[in-house]
């Protein structure tokens, strides 16, 4: 198994050496760099060419993103404010963590990332993102039953290639149908996409079907600092 390249971006050293502490500590993770501005970070994983870049606010993940779309973002925040959160997953982050939480979550949170899981927690999601239900009630109307299934396992925060899995299809099949999802949907990103299935699941709008996946997920939760909750599974 190939280690798991990790880039921090962060203003204050303290916390970069307690991050790379803790992640240093999991054979399958490796840190191979870090910064202390964007401009340092552009260059510098750029250089590098990490998997997963461990960021301060969503700023910096939407701004590495622009020059490596293909790496994934973990936000650390200092707390799950409905700003805070609403912004990683505008700016297209895989997850949101806040900085106080234990070290195994950091760990586990990197690595589900670096799988091409979506980690956040259901609560901040309906903090963050209250318009979503009735935005897209009308278009979810007039999806199919695939769209809706996709868009279920999306919500899940599985991987193309979980997805593949799932449906018996081809990985590159999975990646032209969520594009065609996002597309029907006016969304940017996977991760709001797995919001609006959240949104879906514990709103006022019309349910995501029910399924094997659907309950599959109820055990994929583990608690948090807080009572917030990532994805482990």
């Amino acid at each position: 198994m190939l280690a798991i390249r990790v880039f921090l971006v962060d203003a204050h050293e303290v916390t970069r050496r307690g991050v790379t502490t803790v992640l240093a500590a999991d054979p399958h993770i490796r840190v191979v760099g870090e910064a202390e501005s964007m401009d340092q970070a552009r260059r510098r994983a750029l250089a590098v060419r990490p998997d997963v870049a461990v960021v301060d606010g969503a700023p910096l993940c939407a701004d590495l993103r622009s020059v490596l779309p293909g790496m994934r973002c973990l936000v650390l925040g200092q707390d799950v404010s409905p700003e805070a959160v609403s912004g990683a997953i505008q700016a297209g982050a895989s997850g949101y963590l806040v900085k106080d939480a234990h070290s195994a979550e950091l760990v586990a949170a990197v690595r589900r990332v670096a799988a091409g899981h979506i980690l956040f927690a259901a609560a901040t999601i309906a903090l963050s993102e209250p318009s979503f239900n009735g935005h897209h009630q009308n278009r979810l109307a007039l999806q199919t039953a695939r769209d809706r299934q996709l868009l279920q396992l999306l919500g899940e925060g599985l991987s193309n290639r979980e997805i593949a899995e799932r449906l018996g299809l081809e990985v590159k099949t999975v990646k032209n149908y969520v594009s065609t999802l996002l597309a029907k949907l006016n969304l940017t990103n996977r991760t709001q996409a797995a919001v609006l299935a959240t949104e879906l699941r514990t709103g006022d709008g019309p349910p995501v079907p029910d399924g094997p996946a659907h309950r599959h997920a109820s055990s994929r939760a583990v608690r948090g600092p807080g009572g917030s909750s990532i994805a482990d599974g």
